[in-house]
């Protein structure tokens, strides 16, 4: 019987669709691993395409590439250093299963193919790939290794069948995407589950990094036969970790005992996932930096910090674009904020844009009083003024707008709504508070910007106004925060009907409002741009709403 297994977590980002880098990067860490005495080093779901690799993974080309490279890697294993544990796509028969390979001794020796498919919120595995049978364990040096693969841990079916066959150990390969609370549910939840039902260790490996909406927090971790956690990983940072594996007196696989890093509190855990999703967003797509707005406002403020703390000061090109309607307080909060984080800060006057189209559209406006289409003009002036400056200096235009003003249209299609990418997408406005308090307050080393406050107490404190008229407040239009996101996230994240809520105490004609709201801004959402995925229910693909619906529950 084998006395000693050592196994090497290799907790990595990985770029979908770069096969070739993907796979010098696992000889890399394997060469790490090799030092430090591995038998074997294991690698996240798919990390030879990256995932989620969506309808790419359709194409021919990319299946067949990926057989040539996994061979390339399987022959690296000739040199008798440790055997790799690789996810991989695989085409058989006309089908695509989505898979792991043990590769030992310049060879393939085992495949084994993912069970259970997701096809919910953000997945859809099902239109991409076939499900593999119920798979048996793979044998490596004695031991007999149960290869459940990321949504087959989730349910008892696949686990219980390996146990059956004789399974010691599960290594568990996943690309699970971070949502809030969704650590204690991987931990806690399913894996402390299939452990209880099996008696058996589970090793989870997850990925980290970002992939345009979602993000990968990592946090992998090995859970013992007796619920004890051996080991937890680093959130959101690649990581090598060797694990030491012994049988106990009852011939019962035992992970001797490691680092347990603590995970990230709330809202800590949020800011660190807008970080890292735009950081891989702006690097991969390489863009030289991003350009936004810097209006004087919370919203602006916040996501100008996130991207100096992704990206670096000298990355960050704030812009202020002042109206008639535009405060003194406005332009020094602004100055404020530009000052605190380090970062370029320039002033470019919309005024004779406007005026030029009071001009321009005078006659055809004779006789209708200024309202929301004048509004709506300013809004789009600065949407181009800030797009011709991504266009001339190829900065990705960052867009600066929270889910609560998302939610119910309070936003201008084609003007505060342009750009590449948005932080604060899946943020209600009572969490963009609570992340601009704590950053005021907190720093990382995950973070490029400075080590103390980002913005002055007084954008967290005065009341929001977009200053498109005279006077203007948020509160004009919308119920105070404090009463719109408990509503909204009603009605996204629990799917509630209004009746529901108004049981909850809230008022039964803004809620009704608010859900008419909803509805009518789908068609605005749709042609928003990507950001970050932070709960159960980003707009986007965990939400796929008819842009035309009659539909209400009010």
């Amino acid at each position: 019987m084998t006395e000693r297994l050592r196994i090497a977590m290799a907790q990595l980002n990985q770029s979908v669709g770069d096969l070739a880098g993907n796979a010098e990067a696992m000889l890399a860490w394997r060469a790490d691993a090799a030092a430090a005495g591995a038998d074997l080093i294991v690698y996240p779901e798919l990390q030879l395409v990256g995932y989620p690799p969506e309808d790419l993974v359709l194409k021919p080309a990319l299946a067949a590439r990926a057989e040539v490279e996994l061979h390339r890697l399987a022959a690296a294993t000739a040199d008798g250093g440790p055997a790799m544990l690789v996810g991989t796509v695989i085409a058989n028969g006309g089908l695509l299963f989505n898979c792991v390979a043990l590769l030992d001794g310049g060879k393939i020796v085992a495949i084994r193919q993912k069970r259970e498919l997701p096809n919910y919120g953000t997945f859809d595995e099902k239109r991409l790939f076939a499900p593999g049978p119920l798979p048996d364990p793979v044998e490596f040096r004695g031991v007999k290794i149960g290869l459940p693969i990321c949504e087959d841990v989730w349910f008892p079916f696949v686990t219980s069948h390996l146990a059956d066959r004789g399974a010691q150990l599960f290594i568990n390969v996943n690309g699970s995407p971070y949502e809030v609370g969704k650590d204690d549910r991987r931990v806690k939840g399913v894996c402390a589950a299939r452990v209880h039902e099996t008696g058996l260790p589970i090793l989870y490996l997850n990925r980290v990094g970002g992939q345009d909406e979602l993000v990968f927090d990592g946090a992998s971790f090995v859970l013992n036969a007796d619920g004890s956690i051996a080991h937890m990983l680093p959130d959101w940072e690649e990581a090598l970790v060797i694990t030491d594996w012994v049988p106990d007196e009852n011939g019962q696989w035992v992970c001797l005992p490691g680092t347990v890093h603590a995970l990230d509190e709330h809202p800590a855990d949020i800011y660190h996932a807008m970080l890292v999703g735009l950081r891989d967003y702006v690097n991969r797509n390489r863009f030289p930096g991003v350009v936004l707005g810097l209006s004087g406002g919370i919203d602006s403020a916040l996501s100008a910090a996130v991207a100096v703390d992704a990206l670096g000061a000298d990355r960050v090109w704030c812009v202020m674009l002042p109206s008639r309607f535009t405060s003194q307080e406005s332009l020094d909060d602004a100055e404020g904020c530009a000052t605190m984080l380090g970062c370029r800060l320039d002033t470019i006057s919309i005024v004779p844009g406007t005026e030029a189209f009071d001009a321009m559209l005078g006659e055809a406006f004779e006789g209708r009083k200024p309202d929301l289409t004048e509004e709506n003009i300013q809004s789009r002036i600065r949407g181009v003024t800030l797009m011709a400056l991504s266009n001339k200096f190829g900065h990705m235009l960052l867009t600066t707008g929270n889910k609560s003003e998302m939610s119910v249209g309070y936003a201008t299609i084609y003007g505060d709504m342009a750009g590449g990418y948005s932080v604060l997408k899946d943020a209600y406005k009572t969490t963009v508070f609570d992340l601009s308090r704590w950053r005021n307050e907190n720093h990382s080393s995950l973070m490029l910007g400075p080590n103390g406050p980002v913005m002055p107490e007084r954008v967290i404190t005065k009341p929001p106004t977009a200053e498109l008229r005279e006077g203007q407040k948020d509160s004009d239009s919308l119920p105070p925060y404090e009463v719109l996101d408990p509503i909204l996230y009603g009605l996204v994240e629990q799917e509630k009907a209004v009746d529901q809520l108004v049981a909850m105490g809230f008022e039964r004609e803004t809620v009704a409002r608010i859900e008419r709201l909803l509805y009518i801004a789908e068609y605005k959402r749709r042609q928003s741009p990507p950001g970050v995925k932070l709960g159960g229910r980003n707009f986007g693909r965990d939400r796929r709403y008819p842009i035309t619906n009659a539909f209400r529950t009010a």
